[in-house]
Order: structure tokens, then C-alpha cells, then sequence
């Protein structure tokens, strides 16, 4: 059980769910494949697979839940295909233009008829939540297929006051000076992949791989006012990874001495074996994880104490920036992740989850086909 992505989300309050609890509540959202009329399905399933009993896995006072999603995959471009035939039949027989309505309405016939032939794509998501330390990390390739694991559990067991976890500077300053000084804090060591990108508005985007990065090359960049966005770093000579600048963790890897220490551990008793590397993977992750916002600067200090206090009147999962991100938008008309980071100077998970809420809650429009927001109730915090 090693994880090779990580989106890590901070607590707003203890998550005191007990084991039994949580386990019903899964159980009420159980993954089950697609009917032949279905084009998706999303719920729960065994992290141990077909040899766990349970939906909620418990060791070590950590929890492990696992998430799958099916899809039904047509082509395009043969619905498009099918569409356009049949607007082509009809228009001549009625010697008229379709309207929008009648050939969305077309699409979704031939959709239908094509989901019965459609093959499945399956995609498994897993979450480990560490209520000691007060933090959910996501093993997800994207902030998307995260969101929706978080919406799915939020779902099963009605509230889920989780943020991103946010820094007292952003990310990306503290990676850059790191590839300035050409070393990392205590504990880290700086490999050999990084992605810079221009301070401005539309500059260039540098990427470097297998390359010394304290080279004149990318001193010259650095000094071109370009920002780190994406570092590869070494911890403990344990794990290695790929650092964004939205905090997601990518591509870990961990070390042949760190995975050999559960090898006395037969395979024929999978259970013991999985039980074995949860335990050894997250005791191992709980002191990276700490260690690695120690070494950006630290979490952004709410009051007196780095913890997330949340305004009185807002809702369990609100981010304490979220009514200065409508007055924002209401105020500039602009409704987009990257103006409210640069706005809040955070960093993109967190600007991501705030724009999310403005759209659910009514403040902003959906993005449309070229990703633009509009704004849609003004002067109202």
C-alpha cells in the first residue's frame, strides 16, 4: 500500500466519525457496476479488494477508505458522426434547420443507444485519513478526481469540513529561493527536475528534466524573474517526489531499505501484509508530511495558533478567505482561479476549492467552454 500521488486537505475540526459509524455510512453508498443504460457509477469499495469485508480499513489509529468509479467511454467523434447523420435526415425531411434543443436532444438519443456497446474505464481512488494529526491526503492524479472523492465521503457521511492545506508564504517564492541558494532545508535534497514559469501574465514556461539544476541555465532564468512552480526533492533519503506549487505531491517513490523492512511478512497472508505496509507507509508519510510544511514556511496562522478557525456564521467547510473572495469578484468582475491566487497570493488547490464555492453557492456562473466565470450576484457577501 504505497501511495503515489498526494492532495492533502487540513481538518476544520476533529473528525471523531467512530470506526462503526463510518463503516454504515459507506455501506449506504456502495460501489456497483453500470446497468447497460448508465453512463457512470461512484461509490465505495474494500481497500483490501475482493479479500476485505470492510469499506472503512482501520490500523494503527489511521483510516484507509478507497473509492471506484466506472465510465462508460464512447468516442466522439462517433457521436458526433451518428448526430450529424441523423440532423442531415431530418432537416431534409422537414425542408428546415434543426433548432439547438432538437439536436442536444439527438445527441442524447444516440448516446443512449450507443451506451449499451460502450466499454468501461475504472478508475480507484484512495484516501487516508489521519484523525491524530488532523489531515485527509487524497491519492489522486488530479485536484479534480480528488474533489470528487471528498464530495463522494462528504455525501456518505453528511458534513466533511476539509480546506487544502495553506501556507503562510506562497510555494512557489520559498521553491525559488530554494533553486536560488542551490540546497533545501534539513532533511531535503533537491534532484533533478524543476518547472519555472515567467512572473507574468502570458510569459514563457521552462521545463527541465535529468538536468543540474544549479547550472548557469537555470541561474540565468531564475534571474529572468521566472518562479518555481514544480521541484523534485528527496526526504530523508526515503522518499522522492515531485513538488507543485498547488502542494500536491507527485510520483513518490520510496526506498528499497524502507519497503524491505515488511518483507519477513509472507504474501500468503495478504491481510497481515497489507496491514503491514499501511502501517509502515503512513507512519513514514506522518513525519514527511509535518516535516515538509516546516520546511515551506509553516501553515498560515489563523488568531493565535496555526489551526483553522472558521468565522461564526459560516458554513463547517468554509475557507476563512471565502468572504473576502466574493467581495473580490463582486467588486473586480472577475471570476477565475488564477486572479483570486494572485489576489490571496495562495496557492492553487486552495484558490481552486474557493472558486468551486462561489460557483455552489450562486456568487459566480459555471466556466463556460472557453473557461470564463461570470459574476452573478452583485454586493452580496
Amino acid at each position: 500500500m504505497y501511495f503515489k500521488n498526494l492532495f492533502i486537505y487540513r481538518f476544520t475540526r476533529p473528525f471523531d466519525v467512530a470506526l462503526e459509524d463510518l463503516e454504515k455510512q459507506l455501506n449506504a453508498l456502495p460501489f456497483t457496476p453500470c446497468s447497460s443504460q448508465e453512463q457512470s457509477r461512484f461509490g465505495w469499495v474494500s481497500p483490501l479488494g475482493k479479500k476485505g469485508q470492510t469499506l472503512a480499513h482501520y490500523a494503527d489509529g489511521q483510516l484507509l477508505i478507497l473509492a471506484k468509479k466506472e465510465e462508460k467511454v464512447i468516442p466522439a467523434s462517433v457521436i458526433n458522426d451518428m448526430v450529424a447523420e441523423k440532423v442531415e435526415s431530418l432537416e431534409i425531411e422537414e425542408g428546415r434547420a434543426l433548432k439547438k434543443k432538437e439536436k442536444e436532444a439527438i445527441k442524447e438519443e444516440v448516446i443512449v443507444s450507443l451506451l449499451p456497446r460502450a466499454f468501461s474505464r475504472f478508475q480507484q481512488t484512495y484516501a487516508w485519513i489521519n484523525p491524530k494529526d488532523g489531515f485527509i491526503a487524497v491519492d489522486a492524479g488530479s485536484f479534480k478526481q480528488a474533489e470528487n472523492l471528498l464530495a463522494l465521503l462528504r455525501k456518505s457521511i453528511g458534513s466533511l469540513p476539509v480546506i487544502p492545506i495553506s501556507l503562510a508564504a506562497p510555494a512557489e517564492i520559498t521553491l525559488t529561493d530554494w533553486l536560488k541558494e542551490g540546497t533545501a532545508p534539513a532533511g531535503f535534497a533537491l534532484e533533478d527536475e524543476a518547472e519555472l514559469h515567467s512572473a507574468l501574465e502570458h510569459g514563457g514556461i521552462i521545463r527541465a528534466k535529468q538536468q543540474d539544476l544549479l547550472d548557469e541555465e537555470m541561474k540565468a532564468h531564475l534571474e529572468a524573474d521566472k518562479l518555481v512552480t514544480s521541484l523534485a526533492l528527496n526526504w530523508a533519503e526515503t522518499i522522492s517526489f515531485v513538488l507543485k506549487d498547488d502542494l500536491s505531491i507527485k510520483r513518490m517513490k520510496y526506498s528499497d531499505e524502507l519497503k524491505e523492512q515488511n518483507d519477513d511478512i509472507t504474501s500468503e497472508d495478504a491481510a497481515a501484509r497489507f496491514d503491514a505496509d499501511f502501517a509502515l507507509v503512513t507512519g513514514e508519510l506522518s513525519r514527511f508530511i509535518p516535516d515538509l510544511i516546516e520546511a515551506l514556511g509553516g501553515e498560515e496562522e489563523y488568531g493565535n495558533k496555526q489551526a483553522i478557525k472558521l468565522p461564526t456564521e459560516s458554513r463547517d467547510e468554509d475557507d476563512p478567505l471565502y468572504p473576502s473572495a466574493v467581495e473580490f469578484v463582486q467588486r473586480t468582475e472577475r471570476a477565475s482561479v488564477s486572479s483570486i491566487q494572485r489576489q490571496f497570493k495562495i496557492g492553487y488547490n486552495r484558490a481552486a476549492w474557493l472558486t468551486d464555492a462561489l460557483e455552489s453557492r450562486g456568487i459566480i456562473s459555471k466556466a463556460d467552454s472557453e473557461g470564463h466565470r461570470k459574476v452573478i450576484i452583485q454586493g452580496v457577501a
